[in-house]
């Protein structure tokens, strides 16, 4: 359909108009999708009460019998990972954009750890998740697997998820130290272009993955966008890089 702006895991994404004219986005939940009523819930009720410039809007939804929508601001330059995996749009991203982009996603991820009225977990940021507006700039996207930390709340075990970490991909542990090496993940892959599942030949025997390791070693949100936005802050030594094999399986964006 000539409308249809792509389908991720959860279904299919179109895109709409509203009676006024305004554009929008329309993601419509598969019947075989992974995301079931208490993740599209979720989804809901947690982007209905966030609103930051590098959040993606929820303007309605829909539940009708087994159908289920969700209507969203629509971005016309689409998700990040169209451009940063693509060489002739790649190109278009000089270093002023990337730096743009990378703030940007820092801010979001502050106000979701800190700002808003919850401390919220992303616990899926990647690449495809990060819509990009007409002026380039990042929103974050996808919330169906995002949690709500209590205000005692540290880390909990839970389901994986994302460009997972290692405690995460191990134990099934996260806190916002997972969603911190997430975005490490995805800082490399908006500096390289190059995906997070890839073994090149450079350093065959390291990933972008074996980059951040331990929870203890990322830094806060607040403390990532104080380094992005000043040119005098005094950076911390960096540690010796995780070691990850090649010669295993990946699964969910993690070699095991």
């Amino acid at each position: 359909m000539e409308n249809k702006l792509g389908e991720g895991g959860f279904g299919p994404v179109y895109k709409g108009q509203l009676a006024d004219g305004k554009e929008i986005a329309v993601k419509r939940l598969a019947k075989t999708s992974v995301q079931g009523s208490d993740e599209f819930k979720n989804e809901v009720m947690l982007i209905a009460k966030l609103q930051h410039r590098n959040l993606v809007q929820l303007i309605g939804c829909c539940i009708h019998g087994e159908e289920r929508m969700l209507v969203y601001e629509y971005m016309p330059n689409r998700s990040l990972d169209a451009f940063l995996f693509d060489k002739s749009k790649g190109a278009l991203l000089d270093w002023q954009a990337r730096h743009q982009i990378i703030m940007g996603i820092a801010r979001g991820l502050l106000y979701l750890h800190q700002d808003s009225r919850f401390r919220i977990i992303h616990r899926d940021l990647k690449a495809s998740n990060i819509l990009l507006d007409k002026e380039m700039n990042p929103k974050i996207s996808d919330f169906g697997m995002a949690r709500i930390f209590g205000g005692d709340e540290t880390e909990v075990n839970t389901e994986k998820f994302g460009y997972m970490s290692p405690e995460y991909a191990m134990d099934g542990i996260f806190s916002v130290k997972s969603d911190v090496f997430s975005f490490g993940v995805l800082v490399l892959e908006i500096i390289s272009g190059k995906k997070n599942r890839g073994i090149y030949l450079s350093d065959p025997k390291l990933n972008l993955l074996g980059r951040k390791e331990r929870p203890e070693d990322r830094p806060t949100m607040s403390s990532v966008v104080l380094m992005l936005g000043s040119e005098s802050v005094t950076l911390p030594n960096p540690r010796q890089p995780g070691f990850v094999t090649n010669k295993s399986p990946l699964r969910d964006g993690f070699i095991l």
